[in-house]
């Protein structure tokens, strides 16, 4: 609230009604576009952020204090003297000559490196040993690759075997593809690799080729860890994720690296920081270049937004937002763009986004409804069908409809089992069908291999 009781939002659509200025002709004075200058004056994007607010309260002349600011803060030498916002920076990571001390149970480690001997093999193509490990359970696998993700961040990697520098683009693409297809305990063992040897390369001086394959490598552990509601290493990987790529000077990953911020920024329950941070990433100039994928962007990072709008229970936003991604995403046409960033945009894909923030905001009818308007087939991966299943399974539970819910829940199943029985949020949605009604050996063969019952 400003000092005059006012709205900020309304504080400045007032301001700009009485200097008869346009949406348009505002946003060119502040930099954002007219849609978000609208957005931020009807409290769709909350006007909160100090910079944000002065750069309107500049371009109308409004006093700072009206808008609860300071004034500018003094300069010494050409450097500000007081709060910044710039964001804190963590310490640059050590990848070698690290070993792990305190805290380590030799046994599990070994069962851990045991289970993973067939992965491994597996995803390096050599062949597969009878009568020796017993193969990764697949209720087992979101543990293990949270582990050793861990360990690769942090430096402990010893004994972990990583590719030479010519191999890595394809290491890369084959992660990538593990993840699209699901198959999460290939990507325990190539994915960790793939941050070990890109530290390796870039403290070897060899930055150019390899920061933007680092990047988009934290940028795929972000992934992995929000899905499997890792958030504190979450966060870790988001913030390397974005410094590495505002480094790299790639505007797609910055703005690729914002979106998983916003989306940590939500789970955390922030959902005002959560929309800023998505709605000004979208607004950024360097989105608004002629490529298709800076528009498919722009459209990712307001489709997160949508889905904050839903979790803070503003229906009329997240509809109002779904819709502005929508039409960016049929100015694009049909096409899948961006698969490697949010699991692809197109029009379907922000069609199976409605399906989730419909039911996040509270409706399972209008959840179910847009469902229908998604063809599974034409969803651009295996673990966008998953997610189409257990998005339906989701309202299906909301709306008290159990056997349809676990139907909903073996068609996810049937397309990616290690996603299905990997997924915190799958066994949550198992342990409350256990616990509110009658069971069934269907039910409880499902419980048993999501690692619900043992």
């Amino acid at each position: 609230m400003s000092a005059t009781g006012i709205d900020p939002g309304e504080l400045v659509r007032r301001t700009r009604k009485d200097l008869r200025l346009t949406l348009a002709q505002l946003g060119e004075l502040t930099g954002y576009s007219a849609a978000q200058v609208s957005r931020y004056e009807r409290g769709v994007s909350p006007l909160t952020d100090m910079v944000v607010m002065r750069r309107f309260a500049d371009a109308l002349n409004i006093a700072p204090q009206v808008l609860g600011l300071t004034p500018q803060p003094r300069l010494r030498h050409g450097h500000a003297i007081g709060p910044t916002t710039a964001y804190p920076r963590l310490p640059a990571p050590r990848v070698a000559g690290t070993t792990r001390q305190d805290g380590e149970d030799p046994v599990r480690r070994r069962q851990l490196l045991a289970n993973l001997a067939v992965t491994a093999a597996a995803a390096t193509g050599a062949p597969m040993v009878s009568g020796g490990s017993t193969p990764v359970n697949d209720a087992t696998i979101g543990g293990l690759l949270v582990d050793r993700l861990r360990d690769a961040m942090l430096g402990l990697h010893t004994g972990m075997a990583v590719p030479p520098s010519a191999a890595l683009h394809t290491d890369l693409s084959r992660a990538l593809t593990d993840f699209h297809t699901c198959r999460y305990g290939s990507l325990a063992v190539r994915l960790p690799r793939l941050i070990c040897a890109g530290h390796a390369r870039t403290a070897s001086g060899d930055r150019t080729d390899h920061a933007a394959l680092l990047a988009q490598s934290y940028l795929l552990a972000t992934r992995m860890l929000i899905k499997l509601d890792e958030q504190q290493l979450g966060w870790m990987a988001a913030d390397r994720a974005r410094q590495i790529a505002e480094a790299a000077g790639d505007a797609l990953l910055v703005a690729e690296s914002a979106r998983n911020l916003a989306v940590l920024a939500r789970k955390a329950g922030w959902h005002d920081q959560a929309m800023s941070i998505a709605l000004t990433a979208s607004d950024h100039p360097s989105l608004r270049g002629p490529g298709p994928e800076h528009a498919a962007e722009r459209g990712l990072l307001i489709q997160s937004a949508a889905y904050t709008a839903a979790r803070r229970g503003d229906t009329v936003g997240m509809r109002e937002l779904t819709d502005e991604a929508a039409a960016i995403a049929a100015e694009r046409g049909g096409a899948t763009l961006l698969r490697d960033h949010g699991g692809g945009f197109s029009p379907t894909t922000v069609q199976l986004h409605r399906v989730s923030a419909e039911n996040w905001a509270g409706d399972p009818s209008a959840a179910l409804a847009a469902a229908q308007a998604v063809a599974p087939q034409s969803l651009p991966s295996t673990e966008r069908r998953a997610r189409y299943y257990t998005d339906i399974a989701a309202a299906f539970g909301r709306w008290g409809r159990r056997d349809e819910c676990i139907r909903a829940l073996m068609a996810a199943e049937h397309h990616a089992p290690e996603e299905t029985h990997a997924r915190p949020a799958v066994k949550s949605l198992v342990s409350g069908l256990l616990v509110s009604g009658r069971t069934t050996a269907e039910l409880r063969g499902l419980a048993a291999r999501v690692g619900v019952l043992t």
